[in-house]
């Protein structure tokens, strides 16, 4: 079962990273000033991370391949890994579907 791991940046912002059953990073998300923002962060993951229309599937300058995963609104939520192929990053996308609903919250600025 995967995880959100929250953490805290030399900035002093506050950052979750989703991690899969095999403790690979898939989706990390933006900096938040308030650590309750980012775990306000972490349950928009789990409610938009069903839903296939909130997947920007991306190619970076460097032919790499990626995702960022939005709300609602259209903000970005997480941004991917980057990926070798694009199957990689459709697979990377499927983990965060299946791995979001039930991942367990560990916090590390405690």
């Amino acid at each position: 079962m995967g995880k959100f791991v929250i953490s805290q940046r030399s900035n002093g912002e506050f950052q979750f990273v989703l991690k899969a059953g095999n403790t690979e990073p898939i989706l990390t998300s933006e900096g938040y000033t308030a650590k309750a923002s980012c775990t306000n962060g972490i349950e928009s993951v789990r409610t938009n991370s069903q839903d296939d229309s909130r997947y920007d599937k991306k190619t970076s300058s460097n032919n790499k391949f990626y995702f960022n995963l939005k709300a609602a609104n259209g903000q970005i939520i997480g941004t991917s890994q980057m990926y070798e192929s694009a199957s990689g990053r459709d697979n990377g996308i499927a983990s965060v579907k299946s791995n979001a609903p039930g991942a367990t919250i560990e916090d590390t600025t405690v």
